[in-house]
């Protein structure tokens, strides 16, 4: 891979990512989410609620980030990929996926479950990237990814200066997805969906 398959186009940056528990007595715990920061969120996920880390991660550690997709043209193109990887069968997109089987490893089936995200729509039409954080923690994917979606290996690249400034705008931090509550904005609060499940559906 070459230097421009390790590193991260200057602007934005919106990822979601999958978080494996090395804790011997959680060990195979998985997590999945959204974050426009990865260092700073696997930080904060290891510290707890008190650090604003997600209430199912908490107390379990240490965990570790091992892969991100990246390359989501908004927050909002991310969450709804985070929601759908988070809940397969609830999403129109992924009736296809078989249900976790019992001696399914839970990592094993997300890696499942990703394959054929990255080949059905919308997804299949966003540029993109698939990243091993953990190079031990690698898997083919079955089916791969599709030919436009590369993989990288490594730590991302540090993000400019204006980069982390409009990355900050964005709460990082679990979204309690309320189906009564209204989602709005982060910067000009106004209402984006009705409902935050037919939000990230859509």
């Amino acid at each position: 891979m070459g230097p421009a398959g390790n590193s991260v186009r200057p602007g934005r940056f919106f990822g979601v990512y999958l978080l494996y528990c090395l804790n011997p007595r959680n060990r195979g715990r998985v997590y999945v989410g959204f974050t426009v920061n990865p260092t700073r969120r696997v930080q904060q996920h290891n510290g707890g609620r008190k650090k604003g880390g997600a209430w199912r991660t908490s107390g379990r550690g240490p965990w570790e980030m091992v892969l991100i997709v990246h390359g989501f043209p908004s927050a909002v193109a991310a969450l709804r990929f985070e929601w759908a990887w988070q809940h397969p069968h609830s999403s129109r997109r992924l009736a296809d996926v078989a249900p976790r089987l019992r001696s399914e490893a839970a990592f094993a089936f997300h890696l499942r479950v990703l394959a054929h995200m990255l080949r059905v729509p919308p997804w299949t039409r966003l540029p993109l990237t698939l990243r091993w954080l953990r190079a031990d923690f690698r898997c083919e994917l079955c089916p791969p990814p599709p030919p436009h979606v590369p993989l990288s290996f490594g730590p991302l690249a540090p993000r400019s200066s204006a980069s982390k400034c409009h990355a900050s705008t964005f709460a990082d931090t679990e979204p309690q997805l309320d189906q009564d509550a209204k989602a709005c904005c982060s910067l000009c609060a106004g209402a984006l969906q009705e409902h935050w499940t037919d939000m990230l559906e859509t």
